[in-house]
């Protein structure tokens, strides 16, 4: 959805295992409620794009936010966007915010993992159970060009004992752009030290926002709330 002029365009970053389908119309409908663009796209090894065809490494968020999200917005000519990011999202949308501080406009971040905790690593290990065993698989086969290497290329560096040392707090600290974080309450996959972290943290401001009745990814649990409190935040935050 194209910028109209003087607006700006809110990237979407996805979660590990997300995609452009699996944002469903959640992208349009805070475009349309902040009169901004949206550019959602899926990243290497997720959805319709390219299938993995290696082993992911440690730094593989890294490489997304240094190399391949600038390479994105320069060809598409996109300046200062909004960066909406969802979990692994968030946390690319982070590090590139640390990375060009003056690269976004304002970042807003669905469950950001600045650091990998046990409850993290706890969640995701049962995950590949629900995987091989309870029907995630053919749930996931409809979203992803090659599931298996959507699945494992993701799982596997999570649960690599390498993986457990991941830290971007020194990213965090040359954050300026302003963010708002939200995070449910009953997140399996990170607990509220991550918001802490990132409050202390960042050089810019920081609102955070811990919703109830949430698990995971509140763009989904609490759509409608959602909706209403980015493009608030948004018009007081980072007006354009």
């Amino acid at each position: 959805m194209k910028a109209p002029d003087g607006r700006p365009t809110i990237v979407f970053l996805h979660e590990g295992l997300g995609s452009v389908a699996l944002w469903r119309d959640f992208p349009r409908r805070v475009a349309e409620a902040t009169r901004a663009g949206a550019l959602v796209y899926s990243r290497y090894g997720n959805g319709r794009s390219d299938a993995l065809d290696a082993k992911r490494t440690v730094r593989y968020m890294h490489d997304e936010a240094t190399l391949v999200l600038p390479e994105i917005l320069r060809v598409l000519e996109i300046e200062r966007p909004v960066l909406f990011g969802h979990s692994d999202g968030a946390s690319i949308a982070l590090i590139y915010a640390g990375a060009v501080p003056t690269g976004a406009l304002a970042l807003v971040l669905e469950a950001p993992h600045l650091f990998v905790e046990d409850l993290s690593v706890a969640s995701i290990a049962t995950m590949r159970e629900r995987y091989e065993r309870e029907g995630l698989r053919s749930k996931m086969l409809r979203y992803h060009r090659d599931v298996d290497a959507t699945f494992y290329g993701w799982n596997d560096i999570w649960l690599d004992p390498a993986f457990r040392t991941w830290n971007i707090e020194e990213s965090v600290r040359n954050v300026t752009a302003p963010v708002l974080a939200l995070q449910g309450a009953d997140d399996e996959y990170g607990t509220l030290a991550q918001l802490e972290a990132l409050r202390a943290g960042s050089a810019g401001s920081v609102d955070t926002l811990v919703l109830s009745d949430c698990g995971h990814a509140p763009h989904r649990d609490r759509t409608g709330f959602v909706e209403k409190a980015v493009a608030s935040w948004i018009a007081e935050s980072a007006p354009y």
